[in-house]
């Protein structure tokens, strides 16, 4: 039987900090082996390329990061995060028409994924039993074979035994190099969505008032594929994420100076971005991120050594533009969490991959069905596409002009609420009169 010695986590980007914040309360040590360089402050990290977009916490996971860091959500606004009003404060033309705004009464936080991520760390550097290791590149898995178990990590500059390796290194993952060195066959599920995202931050006039903090224009697929959104973070700037579906964006056009990236939000389904940052001031350079497929590995349909735990993208990298990534792996953490609670005294890493996966489940179904409405998108079609379609655009045109409906869909995609919640009597009531009474 495996003690609870040592820990090992692979990565110290969020989901790591995060497994690392729920194993120390059953660990005598936690170790977080981390590739980059120590920051001296919320700052973007080469391990993150993706850093310097637009991120966000939805509901789901800010709940979830309050209750594994208690007071976290204060210090982010202590410190220049933005605190607004959901339903109030967010401005959004989803499939051409602009969501009803009102006030829910919920909550969410806009900052910078850096200054997130810096906060995190200050709270795991209070744990005791937590070790954070810069400059650190795991080469291999030291392996039992007789055992079946994973008993540390291969460094350069020595092997460091443990009692549970996690990783959390990403989509690219040391775990899926090993296996294929070894010939595992991983079963996963890929989605070709040849995806662009586009960012730049800036300063706007701050005398003129907006009646928005974050202004989302979505595309109306299958004829728009490029979107974008303008969000207020820390230090009284606007962070603007433009994203292209299927090449739709030139790299090199926007690429050219600052005037590429005005000039791209000109292309967008409506004006209005291009209309806050033509006078403004960029603050920084403009940063491309490309993501050609999103995958889900699944871990959860096959025998893993014993010892070793996935977390996070090296689990499922999901589509960035939904905003659920930080928020699947709050949950994820939480699941490990409540594992642990129960006094074994050894991780069951097959049952939380399991759990991991119906978590996972009806988020990548809910975000494969949006991907699929573009022809060029490659993949295994999710059962009854057609019908969730169908039905998923009702909700989206009824979330213009029905609170109850637009409440509904606001606590599903927040991951506060099942899907099966926007199929109640009255929503399917409403649903069937906008369709035969209503024009579409």
């Amino acid at each position: 039987m495996a003690s609870m010695e040592k820990a090992i986590i692979i990565g110290g980007g969020i989901s790591g900090k995060l497994a690392a914040r729920v194993l120390s309360d059953v660990y005598k040590e936690v170790i977080i082996l981390e590739r980059d360089s120590q920051s001296e402050g919320p700052s973007s990290r080469k391990g993150v390329p993706q850093g310097e977009h637009l991120h966000a916490l939805l509901h789901a996971g800010e709940h979830g990061l309050e209750e594994l860091f208690p007071g976290i959500t204060d210090k982010f606004y202590d410190s220049g995060a933005v605190k607004i009003n959901s339903t109030m404060d967010l401005s959004w033309f989803h499939h051409g028409a602009w969501k009803i705004r009102y006030d829910g009464g919920y909550r969410t936080t806009l900052q910078t994924r850096p200054h997130l991520e810096w906060h995190i760390e200050q709270y795991i550097k209070r744990i005791s039993n937590v070790v954070l290791h810069y400059n650190q590149v795991v080469e291999d898995f030291l392996y039992n074979e007789a055992e079946n178990r994973i008993i540390g990590v291969q460094l350069k500059t020595g092997p460091i035994l443990a009692d549970l390796v996690v990783d959390a290194s990403g989509v690219s993952s040391l775990t899926s190099k090993w296996l294929g060195k070894r010939g595992t066959h991983i079963p996963k599920e890929k989605v070709e969505i040849n995806l662009s995202y586009i960012s730049k931050q800036f300063a706007l006039d701050e005398n003129y008032q907006r009646n928005w903090k974050i202004k989302m224009v979505y595309p109306n697929p299958p004829q728009e594929k490029m979107g974008g959104t303008i969000s207020k973070v820390e230090g009284n700037r606007y962070i603007v994420t433009i994203m292209g579906y299927h090449k739709a964006v030139d790299e090199k056009e926007v690429l050219k100076d600052d005037n590429g990236f005005i000039e791209l939000s000109k292309k967008l389904p409506k004006r209005d971005i291009y209309q806050e940052i033509e006078h403004g001031t960029p603050l920084t350079k403009t940063s491309f991120y490309r993501i050609p497929h999103i995958v889900w590995k699944r871990f959860d349909k096959m025998e893993l050594p014993k010892g070793l735990l996935l977390i996070g993208d090296t689990i499922c990298r999901i589509d960035p533009v939904f905003g659920q990534g930080m928020s699947i792996a709050i949950l994820e953490a939480i699941t490990l969490k409540k594992l642990l609670q129960t006094g074994a005294r050894q991780i069951d890493s097959a049952a939380f991959h399991k759990k991991a996966a119906k978590i996972i489940s009806p988020i990548w179904n809910m975000v494969i069905t949006e991907d699929f409405r573009y022809s060029a998108t490659t993949g295994e079609l999710p059962f009854g596409l057609f019908i969730q379609q169908w039905y998923a655009k009702k909700i989206f045109l009824l979330s213009s002009q029905n609170k109850e409906v637009y409440d509904a869909f606001v606590k599903v995609m927040n991951l506060v609420r099942p899907i099966s919640s926007l199929m109640t009597p009255r929503i399917i009531k409403s649903v069937l009169l906008h369709t035969f009474w209503k024009k579409p």
